[in-house]
């Protein structure tokens, strides 16, 4: 009868272990579930961030250009303004 007692509180420690194995593992698997899941928010953000920066980058682009051409206006107006005092002091 003794041996059926030890061999009933062996299965039952077993039972207890793999029960706290099972709860320390599911522990982990919450914790690197949680911890991919903030690691995939930051990838997000930085993204998201870098096509920001992109479309910033692509604004100041136009912007200079725009401005390039509105320099290179004044230029030339500058250069018939030029002309023009040139020929008026002739006369």
């Amino acid at each position: 009868g003794a041996r059926r007692g030890r061999g009933k509180m062996a299965a039952g420690g077993a039972a207890d272990a793999q029960a706290r194995f099972g709860h320390s593992v599911k522990g982990l698997l919450t914790e690197k579930v949680t911890s991919c899941g903030t690691d995939v928010i930051a990838l997000t953000k930085q993204v998201l961030k870098g096509s920001r920066s992109a479309e910033l980058l692509g604004q100041a682009a136009r912007n200079m250009v725009m401005q390039e051409d509105a320099i290179l206006h004044s230029e030339d107006s500058l250069r018939k303004m030029a002309i023009i005092t040139t020929h008026l002091q002739y006369q």
